[in-house]
């Protein structure tokens, strides 16, 4: 990263007609995004979505308030445009990727989604490891091709977004396995499940962890992650080495992201955390990246929806460093 080009962003943000620093995290993201780009003058106009969708094993305890076979369901909505994501998508100009990671229904096709199944969805990870490593890291390979083909077609920012029923608690054990938190801290109410099932998951989540002492990030993955959780992973890896921006969604796309970042370290630097789920514990998450969102709106739905809003936040934030007028070409005069 280069020393000169920060401090000539930097110069570039406080010379525009606005008191030092008074458009916040604004000037962040335009910095970032700047850096990333190797660019004084970035672009975002180029958005790409993607919606991974896997089931997990794990619903067998009883964690979810919803069936197993929503996850089927959704990825079926989001093919016809139905869902939230879509809505957003379409109202922001986000082109959206639909990818089946692996559900229990193993015939279900649906026009427009890459059929990438690695297995019938996870093994229950309260008895073994969800994944084996093999599959682990093919999940992660699809993620990593998604992003290279994304940075083929001139896409320059890209959203990861997520559906599978359990996968809070497959989170939970990610965020409670790579830093300690213990697992009543890391389990919240998910899709709004009872205290009694969040002490269930939290109880299901301290039985998988424990078998995670002394394993690598790539091989608690496997213990505790999902499908699609590898394969975001695999996007925020990949995205240093195409210049791409990562729009990081909530709870589940943050796990993602701190599974990621102990992988490979300094992969953050490329993500951009979009908002503050009201999954209690995403706090913790944030704070073992050291990262802060961009917005907070209580949202608790997942599918790369918040990063869906953010989204004109950031578009701003470029243009405001590529159109907004400085004091000198204003004729305005500075403090």
């Amino acid at each position: 990263m280069s020393t000169s080009l920060r401090q000539q962003l930097q110069n570039k943000i406080d010379q525009k007609t606005k008191p030092l620093g008074s458009l916040g995290k604004l000037e962040q993201v335009a910095l970032q995004i700047g850096l990333i780009q190797q660019s004084l003058t970035p672009s975002a106009e180029n958005a790409k979505a993607f919606i991974f969708g896997a089931d997990h094993g794990v619903c067998d305890e009883g964690v979810s308030l919803f069936p197993q076979q929503v996850t089927s369901q959704m990825l079926a909505n989001f093919a016809a445009g139905g869902a939230a994501m879509n809505v957003f998508c379409r109202s922001n100009g986000i082109d959206l990727e639909l990818y089946n990671m692996g559900i229990v229904d193993t015939d279900a096709r649906w026009p427009g989604v890459h059929h990438c199944s690695v297995a019938a969805g996870t093994n229950n990870m309260r008895h073994g490891p969800a994944m084996t490593q093999t599959q682990c890291q093919q999940a992660l390979l699809v993620g990593r091709e998604a992003a290279q083909r994304a940075a083929a077609q001139g896409h320059q920012i890209i959203i990861i977004g997520e559906m599978g029923i359990g996968n809070t608690t497959a989170a939970s054990a990610l965020l409670s396995a790579l830093t300690g938190l213990d697992s009543k801290t890391a389990c919240g109410p998910g899709t709004g499940v009872g205290a009694d099932v969040i002490a269930l998951k939290a109880q299901v989540v301290a039985d998988a962890v424990s078998r995670c002492q002394g394993l690598s990030a790539a091989q608690i993955l496997a213990q505790v992650g999902g499908f699609e959780i590898a394969a975001m992973a695999g996007v925020l890896l990949e995205a240093k080495h195409h210049q791409l921006t990562v729009l990081v969604d909530g709870f589940i796309a943050s796990a993602a992201a701190l599974v990621a970042e102990y992988m490979e370290p300094n992969s953050k630097s490329n993500w951009l955390f979009s908002h503050a789920s009201a999954e209690p514990a995403h706090s913790a998450m944030l704070q073992a990246l050291d990262a802060e969102a961009l917005i907070d709106l209580k949202l608790r739905l997942g599918e790369g929806t918040g990063s869906a809003l953010a989204y004109p936040l950031v578009k701003c934030a470029v243009a405001m460093l590529n159109e907004m007028a400085s004091f000198a070409d204003a004729g305005v005069s500075s403090a």
